[in-house]
């Protein structure tokens, strides 16, 4: 394979340019050294005119030596065969030769090269033993020097190609190298930009859900007329709880996307205020939205690593607002089971449940990737009793370390499938799996006006 040709600087050079540039160099130097010879030697005319075709061929044949590396050995060989026994002014012909063994050598054709100088060397040797005594024109002193030098240029042209090809494959080496980096610089750019896009997409359609409901609810109450006093009972009510939950909301997208304000800030492993700690809270919100509540805990709680947290945290906050949009249930359980190196959350509802046709939507299997992320386990349907069942075990070590960094699978939890599928998901199916007319792609966050309103328009 050849190799790629440099510059004395490093970088790449013509090929062509450069072999005509040393071509030139070493025709100006036999050509001169000619003309200095010619003064002290005399032949005829026609002599002199062949000795200089023989450099030009000789010196010209240099221009493809890297194309044709073999064929511009013999040929310069071949002209000093005949240039030095014609010629009375010997020139220095062979640097041609000498270059083109060598540049045979640099270019991979090791055997050829080999070949080549065993044969000047015999040549030259058959040649001068045949001469009588006394009209030698190299003693065996000057074939012992030959023999070095045609073996050195050999050995330098192979030491040249071992290093070019070592060169090449480190430059090869460094570029899938870098290549490499950019690949993961892209590929932690995009877990970050899911992480942050599925952590939105929870706060926000909850949050936001709630809202829709607790005004639809307080827009219900205040269509029926009723006292001037109940009625701004009914709306300072329905205001404080969107107040809440606007100012909860904006809170932990805060948290989400501080790290987006402030360079060179580490990603944080979770938002600071998200936990099962808070669940009362959650739980208050929904109630506030009509439902009716009930958290129930079984086993001893323990301290859970930040990312089994949030993602039980939000594995409750995504049931519960599917409960608020889809289910059209007045009652929800949570029940949380502590379990020996897991904690179990199952979300039950007493509403119609989904239809046995229809897939499970995008919030269901964002759910589900957050568990099987930290290595637990999501299902989700129609439990047996009615209504609908999300149960979920995840996994957490016997002694979580309160300063030890969050593991790589909890830090890769995938963004919910509507994020990274945008545009994919039938927009007229739920996150339940059920029949939304009224939704439209991308709209995330447009339940119904209250749970009263919900249950009238929906058969189950």
């Amino acid at each position: 394979m050849p190799l790629p040709h440099r510059s004395p600087a490093g970088g790449r050079c013509a090929p062509r340019a450069a072999d005509a540039a040393v071509a030139g160099a070493v025709l100006l130097v036999v050509a001169v050294w000619t003309l200095v010879s010619a003064r002290s030697a005399s032949e005829p005319p026609v002599r002199t005119a062949l000795g200089w075709a023989l450099i030009m061929v000789g010196c010209g044949a240099l221009y493809v030596r890297r194309r044709q590396p073999v064929a511009v050995s013999v040929v310069t060989l071949l002209a000093c065969v005949v240039y030095y026994p014609l010629s009375a002014q010997d020139g220095p012909l062979m640097i041609a030769f000498a270059l083109a063994l060598y540049t045979t050598a640099a270019e991979g054709r090791f055997a050829a090269a080999v070949a080549l100088a065993a044969v000047t060397l015999l040549a030259v040797g058959l040649g001068e033993i045949r001469q009588q005594p006394g009209h030698r024109q190299i003693d065996d002193t000057s074939l012992v020097m030959l023999a070095g030098w045609l073996i050195s240029l050999v050995a330098v042209g192979r030491a040249q190609r071992t290093r070019s090809a070592y060169l090449h494959e480190v430059e090869q080496r460094a570029l899938a190298a870098e290549r490499e980096q950019e690949a993961r610089a892209r590929q932690s750019a995009t877990e970050e930009r899911l992480r942050i896009a599925r952590e939105v997409h929870d706060v926000l359609g909850h949050s936001i859900s709630l809202i829709n409901v607790q005004s639809g609810a307080a827009l219900h109450r205040l269509g029926k007329g009723p006292a001037p006093e109940a009625g701004l009972a009914t709306a300072t009510e329905a205001l404080q709880a969107v107040r809440s939950t606007s100012k909860d909301a904006l809170r932990e997208l805060r948290a989400t996307l501080g790290v987006l304000r402030r360079a060179g800030e580490p990603t944080p492993t979770t938002p600071s205020s998200s936990g099962l700690a808070l669940l009362g809270d959650l739980a208050a919100r929904a109630r506030s939205a009509g439902l009716d509540v009930r958290t129930e805990t079984t086993g001893t709680a323990v301290s859970l690593p930040p990312p089994v947290d949030l993602a039980a945290y939000r594995i409750v906050q995504e049931s519960l607002t599917n409960v608020t949009r889809h289910a059209g249930a007045r009652t929800v359980r949570i029940i949380l089971d502590w379990e020996a190196g897991a904690v179990r959350l199952r979300i039950a509802d007493d509403g119609g449940g989904a239809p046995e046709d229809r897939p499970l939507g995008s919030g269901v299997r964002g759910m589900a990737e957050r568990a099987r992320a930290l290595g637990g386990e999501l299902t989700a349907g129609n439990g047996e009793d009615g209504g609908f069942l999300v149960d979920a075990r995840l996994p957490f070590p016997d002694r979580p370390a309160a300063t030890a960094p969050p593991s790589p699978a909890a830090r890769e939890v995938a963004a919910p499938a509507a994020v990274r599928a945008h545009g994919t998901t039938d927009p007229t199916v739920n996150e339940r799996g059920t029949t939304d007319p009224t939704a439209s792609e991308g709209d995330a966050a447009e339940p119904a006006a209250s749970p009263s309103d919900a249950a009238e328009r929906d058969p189950r």
